[in-house]
């Protein structure tokens, strides 16, 4: 005799069964738990309640929207952005069915900003512009800003990753970079002008702080720096000191490009007061980096090497390996240009055993060159202090400068022109070949894989089904994938080959709808059910059949980027302009005799750390 049939109960989360069987939970209350654990910011334990809430089941299609809209909120928040796309497009389906537009407002917003996280740009700016055109319509005064800063985000996010790839100085960015750049800046403008007529204040920092950012990325520091003096003046008024730090960041980096090194160095020594005041090492280490370089650029060395050693110890206490090599191979740089090429030498072979470790191929290239020249450098020097080793243990995190060596003669200086790790062009290797092929080669079966499988005797049935599916495509032999492009393949097939059977999918096959006399009619339409939008959904087709060539550049970083390294978008381009002034930072280091027998001239007085 069977046993008797599972409960709804049995399906749930722990939690969630617990709560079921403690009260007999609704739908309802298990997605008010939901909610609370949420805005607690317990995402995943709000996402288990959530989850529970749909598995019971609702006839209400209100409640069953907000669930959906929460559900993919909270996805969003724990990263599993495909999760959060799948329940924001239930959210949207079940609103444009039941004809609620503000809903439906709302929900093309939500997939914006998912698709845009995604890196799926075009789709991103139709679902935004989607949730603008509907909130103008209503009236809606507050969701037409929040529409139009997030359309400003969108085309932001584009034009600062395709300015990564275009490895050119800020105001001198190719036409396709500068015009998403451009767009953003557009309305993060209307935005402002909106929500300055709203009174909202919160959200007049925000836009202040990110039409910096586009000025900043367009080149004109001057406006730039206009706007984050405006996001830092209402950042103290709400007493938000992350925000107030990251606009001191943001300043020092417009003034670097001012060539105002000096004032862009007082912005960083903020920077770091505000991170430790924060209790945020990564963020304390990354302004360490960036008054390492600024203190190159003005050339004093030793308070350079400093703060490098600052953020090699804050790297080394956070595991992060990327931050620990570049930590020693600005030491290395630093050391030489003090005229220390023991140091120098001891930093670029641990710059050396990073880079192997990590698996970065360029800093490898680096490093071996410098460790080679600095290993002639010291072989033809004759002075026992030459082979001398730094004292790393008498370094602390607040502790002393580095200490100057010999001299170097004009004859050896010459050697020591180490390359800048930026100034190597870098062939594609072997693995990011590798890739494009996989690529490529997926993506020509993408259009079957979109269209909906022939059913079988139709006619051309046989020969959509011996085609070869992607995985056969991708399962070359004479090609090895990575465990890293394999899970982007993946990720790819699994999203794209579903796309449009999930935009057109069918109401009855939503999650947690529980169909009644009392809500058919509404999903039917009276009689006359409604398409999810043809117009709407063609133009995300459109913007989908454009993706091919987005989606093989750029290609995915070769290494993380550490928790304890500023964006690279501002510190490549630092490295070009140290690449442009090496000679400057190099003169009078071989010195004349006089000189070395009195003695080196003694240094500024330097702030000591934390008294900025």
């Amino acid at each position: 005799m069977a046993g008797p049939a599972p409960s709804a109960a049995d399906e749930l989360p722990g939690p969630a069964r617990r709560l079921y069987s403690r009260m007999e939970a609704s739908c309802l209350e298990l997605a008010l738990e939901g909610e609370r654990l949420c805005k607690a910011g317990d995402f995943k334990a709000g996402a288990a309640f959530f989850e529970a809430a749909v598995q019971v089941g609702t006839e209400d299609l209100k409640t069953l929207s907000a669930i959906y809209s929460q559900l993919g909120n909270a996805y969003f928040y724990l990263k599993e952005y495909g999760r959060a796309l799948e329940y924001h497009r239930h959210d949207l389906l079940l609103a444009r069915t039941i004809g609620d537009r503000m809903g439906e407002a709302k929900a093309s917003g939500n997939l914006g900003n998912t698709l845009k996280v995604l890196g799926r740009f075009d789709e991103a700016v139709v679902c935004c512009q989607r949730h603008l055109d509907i909130a103008q319509e209503q009236g809606d005064k507050v969701g037409e800003a929040r529409a139009l800063y997030n359309i400003g985000n969108v085309y932001h996010a584009k034009g600062k990753q395709l300015s990564w790839n275009a490895a050119q100085d800020p105001g001198h960015l190719p036409p396709d970079v500068r015009e998403p750049l451009r767009r953003a800046s557009e309305f993060y403008e209307r935005n402002l002008s909106l929500v300055k007529e709203l009174g909202d204040r919160a959200a007049q920092g925000r836009a202040y702080g990110n039409l910096g950012n586009t000025h900043y990325l367009l080149g004109s520091f001057m406006e730039a720096t206009a706007f984050h003096k405006e996001r830092l003046a209402i950042a103290k008024e709400f007493g938000d000191k992350a925000a107030e730090r990251r606009a001191y960041s943001n300043l020092g980096n417009a003034h670097i490009f001012l060539g105002r090194f000096d004032v862009a160095a007082e912005y960083y020594k903020k920077t770091l007061q505000l991170s430790r005041q924060l209790k945020d090492q990564a963020v304390e280490a990354q302004a360490c980096y960036s008054l390492g370089n600024t203190y190159t650029l003005l050339q004093d060395y030793e308070r350079a090497a400093e703060y490098h050693l600052r953020h090699l110890l804050i790297a080394q206490e956070l595991a992060d390996r990327v931050g620990e090599g570049r930590a020693c191979w600005s030491l290395g740089n630093a050391y030489v240009s003090m005229g220390s090429p023991a140091q120098a030498l001891t930093f670029a072979k641990k710059h050396l055993e990073i880079s192997q470790e990590i698996g970065d191929r360029n800093g490898e290239l680096t490093a071996r060159m410098n460790v080679a020249q600095l290993q002639l450098v010291l072989g033809r020097l004759t002075s026992p202090a030459a082979t001398e080793k730094p004292d790393l243990a008498g370094y602390e995190a607040q502790g002393a400068r580095p200490k100057r060596t010999q001299r170097l003669s004009a004859e050896t200086w010459g050697l020591l022109r180490l390359p800048l790790e930026r100034s190597i062009p870098r062939a594609p290797s072997s693995d990011e070949e590798c890739f494009f092929d996989l690529l490529s080669k997926f993506q020509s079966s993408r259009m079957d894989d979109q269209r909906c499988p022939l059913e079988e005797g139709q006619p051309g049935a046989a020969e959509a089904t011996a085609a070869p599916t992607p995985e056969e495509r991708v399962a070359q032999p004479s090609l090895t994938a990575s465990p890293q492009t394999e899970e982007l393949l993946d990720l790819i097939a699994s999203s794209q080959s579903r796309r449009l059977d999930d935009q057109r999918a069918s109401v009855g096959s939503l999650p947690g709808l529980r169909v009644t006399h009392s809500n058919l009619g509404r999903l039917r339409g009276d009689g006359d059910p409604q398409e999810p939008g043809d117009e709407f959904f063609n133009m995300l087709i459109k913007c989908q059949s454009s993706r091919i060539d987005d989606q093989r550049c750029p290609p995915p970083d070769v290494l993380p980027r550490g928790p304890t390294m500023p964006d690279e978008d501002f510190f490549s381009l630092i490295q070009r302009v140290q690449a442009k002034r090496m000679d400057e930072q190099r003169v009078d280091l071989a010195g004349s005799p006089e000189q070395e027998a009195d003695g080196s001239p003694e240094p500024r007085q330097q702030c000591q750390p934390g008294a900025s």
